[in-house]
């Protein structure tokens, strides 16, 4: 009988990604906080229902809030009806939330979820960038870079 590890489920759980953010965004730093979900929203999560497109992360007060990330709702969830696009609150510990809020201020930088993923232990995380809005000269330039790059690999390739 095969074992039920917390690393056989993490790997097999799909990872919900935000491919416009690296595009929109030039990014100044990552970090990897938790998120507080209902039972649903985790279900649901596991079968990959969610988007992160649009979502940001803003400070109210002392704490940090994912704002827009859509979680569809869970068919059997039985009678808890839970908004797709509510509020969720990140997890950080203190220390680390002064910096980064004091970073994003200083700076007038935004928080942007990148991913959201299972760790080996099965626990939802978000990897959070603080990140700089990209002018439209900087947008053509890097995909003007990325083309260059698949150009040279084909070359080689042959």
């Amino acid at each position: 009988m095969a074992s039920k590890r917390p690393e056989d489920a993490a790997a097999r759980t799909p990872t919900v990604g935000n491919p416009k953010a690296r595009h929109r965004y030039e990014i100044v730093e990552t970090i990897e906080c938790g998120v507080m979900l209902k039972g649903p929203e985790v279900k649901s999560l596991r079968l990959g229902r969610a988007s992160l497109d649009e979502s940001y992360a803003r400070f109210r007060d002392a704490e940090l809030w994912l704002v827009k990330m859509h979680i569809d709702e869970y068919r059997d969830r039985g009678q808890v009806k839970l908004e797709p696009t509510r509020p969720r609150k990140l997890l950080l510990h203190a220390t680390e939330l002064a910096r980064l809020k004091s970073e994003a201020e200083r700076k007038r930088l935004t928080l942007v979820p990148l991913r959201l993923y299972w760790n080996a232990r099965g626990i939802a995380k978000i990897e959070l960038a603080l990140v700089r809005g990209k002018k439209t000269h900087d947008k053509r330039e890097t995909e003007r870079k990325k083309s260059a790059q698949r150009e040279m690999a084909r070359v080689r390739k042959r």
